[in-house]
């Protein structure tokens, strides 16, 4: 990506977890956080609004979890990159989110430069499952 950041908007309903997300990420100058939100109709809003390049989204979420926030984002935004994210490491959330049009599926647990790869990849184009999840579908 040339000189321009990254531009992601957070979405997690956990206040933690989210700022956590922002402190990493924003540890490397290619990225930068350009809004957090914790519920549906913020992060809608939001990406209507900002045009985030990448949306970084908690699958977990309640009461509307991250796969349908996904689905109403890519309605009107088809050209925003959502990468879902989730503490479990199953195959099913990575299915899910292509099925939905996501870009990428990686866990709270991935290693930072395991992180920083799903974004530039799905930038590319390509559809990111973090090796945890691919350990488990080999």
């Amino acid at each position: 990506m040339a000189n321009k950041p990254i531009r992601i908007i957070l979405v997690d309903d956990h206040k933690l977890t989210r700022k956590s997300w922002k402190a990493i990420l924003e540890y490397d100058s290619r990225f930068t956080i350009i809004n957090e939100c914790d519920n549906r109709i913020d992060a809608i809003n939001q990406a209507g609004e900002l045009m985030p390049d990448v949306i970084m989204i908690d699958l977990n979420m309640h009461p509307v979890n991250g796969f349908d926030i996904t689905q109403n984002i890519l309605k009107t935004n088809p050209s925003i990159k959502i990468i879902g994210i989730s503490v479990n490491n199953q195959p099913f959330y990575a299915k899910r989110m292509q099925e939905i049009g996501g870009s990428g599926f990686i866990t709270k647990g991935s290693p930072f430069d395991e992180v920083m790869n799903a974004i530039e990849e799905v930038l590319r184009g390509e559809f990111f499952i973090c090796n945890e999840t691919k350990k488990i579908i080999s």
